[in-house]
């Protein structure tokens, strides 16, 4: 099993991957399974999430993206005023760095997922008349 870090997630590939080529009619046949069970994903996404937040507007993402800059300007000035003596920093004020860029992490997360949930379909965007 390996595993790969991406920015904060941590993807995991556990799929055995034999290294005999299949025939081609197998592979599409495989293929047209694999569809069917990304389709079965999409078709959940879209009800679940249609059902939650049927359409988003363009004001919905500059609320979620100026909350994601605050969390951002919050962070680094908090960091940019705790080094200003140059001291090291005390366990208590690293724990709060980091719970600082967690949020922002998290904000900047929830943006690119609203952005995914309009690119994929799961639900409409309205754009400002």
């Amino acid at each position: 099993m390996s595993s790969t870090v991406t920015n904060t997630l941590r993807a995991r590939s556990d799929r055995f991957e034999p290294e005999v080529e299949p025939d081609p009619a197998e592979q599409r046949k495989l293929r047209g399974h694999l569809d069917q069970i990304d389709y079965v994903a999409y078709a959940a996404n879209r009800a679940v999430v249609g059902q939650a937040l049927a359409s988003v507007e363009l004001r919905a993402f500059e609320r979620v993206a100026i909350a994601t800059a605050h969390a951002r300007a919050n962070w680094i000035t908090t960091v940019v005023k705790m080094t200003e003596t140059g001291a090291a920093l005390s366990a208590e004020q690293i724990t709060q760095v980091a719970a600082l860029r967690i949020a922002f992490d998290e904000m900047t997360e929830a943006y690119d997922a609203m952005r995914r949930l309009v690119e994929r379909g799961y639900m409409h965007y309205q754009p400002k008349p």
